[in-house]
C-alpha cells in the first residue's frame, strides 16, 4: 500500500487542477444510457438471474437503492456541503542578526529580501465541510482548519462566510467550525454501526478545486486502524475503525461528508492510500458514531472530554494469542499504560500483555470494538474488564480517566548507537548489556537496566516490533526472569524451539514508543 495522505491542497494543486479540468460527464452520461439500453433490448434485465436454472431471491428496493438514488442523494445533500478556503500566516524563522538575515554576502541583500517576503505570503489551502445544523456548525477534518488564522466557506449558492474554529481534536482528526447564518441548508447524521462491506455510499467535496463534485462506490473494508495505514497522515491519530472506500477521492476532499443510500452521513472523508497523492482506488472516512461525540464535546465544552482506560493497546497477533492463552486470535492485547504512573488500568490489576477479550459483558474482537464502548460511557464512570492472562481468565472493575491533551515537549534527542559486538541471538537482534552511559542518557531507572538492542535483523522474527536502543528488561513468558546479561537471555532461549513464543518486557528509549511495553516474539525456523 502507498502513503496515506490528508487530503487537503494546496494553491499550487488547485491552479493545475483547473487548468487540467477534463469534461467527462457527457460521455460518462452516453455510456451509462448506452449500456441500459443494450441491456433493455436484449432484456438482461429479467433474464440474467434465471441462467443455468438458478433462482434468485427477491431484493426489496430498501436493499438495493440505487435507480436514480445518486441524483436524489446530490440533490439532497449538496446544499448542505461547503468548499473551506483556509489561510496561514507564514511563520517567519529568523536565521539571526536583527532584521533576520543575519551574514549576507555583498550584493546579494537585495535578493534575499524579495526571497523572505516572497516566504511571507499567507499559506492557502482548500477543503470541505458539511453543515449539521441550520444555525451554522459545521463538521470537517481538524487538518484543514487546525492551523488557519483564516477561515472562508462558500456554499454551493456562491454566498461566501467568514467561519470561526470552534475546536478540533488532533487524535481523532474531527473540527468543528462555525458561521453565522440562519435555516442553513444541513445534512442528516446517519449511524455507521449498521453498515456492512459492499454497501452504496456516495462521497461529496471539492476535490482537486473542482467543487460540490459527486462520486460514487461501495464500503470496501470497515475497522481499518493506524497499524493497516501506516504513516496516517503523519499525525498521532487514535483512531482504529475507518471505513474504507472505493469511491474516488482526492486532495481537497477532506472534511466532506460520505453518505449512505438514504443520503445520511456516515463518516467525514479523510484520507487516501496512493503512491502519488491522488486517487488510487482506497479512500478512509472518519466513522460519524466517533466524529458525532466529538463534535457534541467540542461545541459544549470547547474541547473533546474523552474517556481512556489509560493503556497502550494493539491488535493481538497469534503470538500475543498464544502467550494469552486464548483460544482464537481475537481482542486486544494490553502493551503497556499511558501514563506511565497513575494509569487507571494499571491501578485496577491489569498488567501489560493482558489480552482484553470483553468490556461491560460486551465480547471485544478488536480495537474499535473496544474504543466504541468506552466512548459510549463518560469520563469518571467505571467499566468492566475481562482479560486473559496466560491461560487464566480474569475481571476488573477500571475507572475512566479524561484523556488529558497531550503537550508537544520537546526530547533530548535519542543517543547515537554506536557500533558495538552484541551477542546474536535466536530473535534476530544483537544485544549488549545496558552501559552506565546509556543509562544515564536515557534516565533508565535501575530497574529497567537489562540488555541494549544494538541491531536488529531485517530478516529475524523480531524486526519491526523491536528496534535499536530498546532495552530488554525481563522474560515474561515461557518462565519470568530478569533479564541483566546475554547468558540471562540466552539461557531461556535455549530451551525453546523453532516456532515456540517468548513475551519479552521491553523499555522503549527513543520515538516512536518511548516507555514501557510487552512484545511476544516467535523464535526463528
Amino acid at each position: 500500500m502507498g502513503r496515506v495522505r490528508p487530503l487537503t491542497t494546496n494553491l499550487e494543486l488547485l491552479r493545475m487542477a483547473r487548468l487540467a479540468r477534463v469534461r467527462l460527464g457527457v460521455a460518462v452520461a452516453f455510456a451509462f444510457v448506452c449500456g441500459v439500453l443494450f441491456a433493455t433490448a436484449f432484456d438482461w434485465t429479467r433474464h440474467l438471474g434465471a441462467q443455468n436454472g438458478v433462482r434468485v431471491a427477491p431484493v426489496s428496493a430498501a436493499q438495493v437503492d440505487v435507480s436514480g438514488g445518486f441524483a436524489r442523494i446530490a440533490e439532497q445533500v449538496t446544499p448542505a456541503v461547503v468548499s473551506i478556503q483556509t489561510e496561514r500566516d507564514a511563520r517567519r524563522t529568523a536565521r539571526g542578526g536583527q532584521d533576520g538575515r543575519g551574514r549576507v554576502p555583498p550584493g546579494f541583500e537585495e535578493f534575499f529580501r524579495q526571497f523572505e517576503e516572497r516566504q511571507q505570503e499567507p499559506v492557502q489551502a482548500d477543503g470541505s465541510g458539511f453543515i449539521v445544523s441550520k444555525d451554522g456548525y459545521i463538521l470537517t477534518n481538524n487538518h484543514v482548519v487546525g492551523d488557519a488564522d483564516r477561515v472562508k466557506v462558500t456554499l454551493t449558492d456562491h454566498r461566501e462566510f467568514s467561519a470561526k474554529v470552534v475546536g478540533g481534536d488532533p487524535t481523532t482528526d474531527v473540527a468543528v467550525i462555525k458561521i453565522e447564518g440562519s435555516d442553513l441548508p444541513s445534512v442528516v447524521l446517519g449511524e455507521d454501526t449498521t453498515t456492512r462491506v459492499g454497501d452504496w455510499v456516495v462521497a461529496v467535496g471539492n476535490p482537486l478545486g473542482l467543487d460540490f463534485t459527486v462520486t460514487a462506490g461501495i464500503i470496501s473494508a470497515k475497522g481499518r486502524s493506524n497499524r493497516d495505514l501506516p504513516g496516517l497522515l503523519g499525525g498521532n491519530y487514535s483512531i482504529s475503525d475507518f471505513i474504507q472506500t472505493d469511491a474516488a477521492i482526492n486532495p481537497g476532499n477532506s472534511g466532506g461528508p460520505l453518505l449512505n443510500s438514504r443520503g445520511e452521513v456516515i463518516g467525514i472523508n479523510s484520507a487516501i492510500a496512493s503512491r502519488t497523492g491522488f486517487y488510487s482506488g482506497y479512500g478512509f472516512a472518519i466513522p460519524v458514531s466517533l466524529a458525532r461525540g466529538v463534535m457534541e464535546d467540542l461545541i459544549k465544552h470547547g474541547r473533546v472530554r474523552a474517556p481512556v482506560l489509560g493503556i497502550s493497546i494493539d491488535e493481538v497477533s497469534p503470538e500475543d494469542a498464544k502467550v494469552a492463552g486464548v483460544e482464537r486470535i481475537r481482542g486486544v492485547i494490553v502493551r503497556g499504560f499511558n501514563p506511565a504512573e497513575g494509569s487507571p488500568a494499571e491501578k485496577a490489576g491489569l498488567q501489560a500483555g493482558d489480552v482484553i477479550v470483553a468490556i461491560d459483558g460486551r465480547e471485544v474482537d478488536r480495537v474499535s470494538t473496544l474504543q466504541r464502548v468506552v466512548r459510549a460511557h463518560e469520563p469518571g464512570e467505571t467499566v468492566g474488564v475481562d482479560v486473559m492472562r496466560y491461560g487464566k481468565r480474569q475481571s476488573y472493575r477500571v475507572k475512566l480517566l479524561e484523556r488529558e491533551e497531550t503537550p508537544t515537549v520537546a526530547r533530548a534527542a535519542a543517543p547515537r548507537v554506536e557500533p558495538a559486538r552484541g551477542e546474536a541471538v535466536k530473535l534476530g537482534i544483537s544485544v549488549e548489556p545496558v552501559s552506565a552511559d546509556f543509562a544515564r542518557e536515557t534516565n533508565l531507572a535501575a530497574g529497567d537496566r537489562g540488555l541494549r538492542i544494538t541491531d536488529v535483523s531485517r530478516s529475524g522474527p523480531a524486526f519491526r516490533l523491536l528496534v535499536p536502543s530498546d532495552v530488554i528488561t525481563d522474560v515474561m513468558f515461557p518462565s519470568p526472569r530478569k533479564v541483566r546479561t546475554t547468558a540471562d537471555l540466552q539461557n531461556v532461549l535455549s530451551g525453546l524451539k523453532a516456532g515456540d513464543v517468548v513475551s519479552l518486557r521491553v523499555y522503549g528509549t527513543a520515538e516512536p514508543v518511548i516507555g514501557v511495553r510487552v512484545v511476544n516474539v516467535r523464535v526463528a525456523q
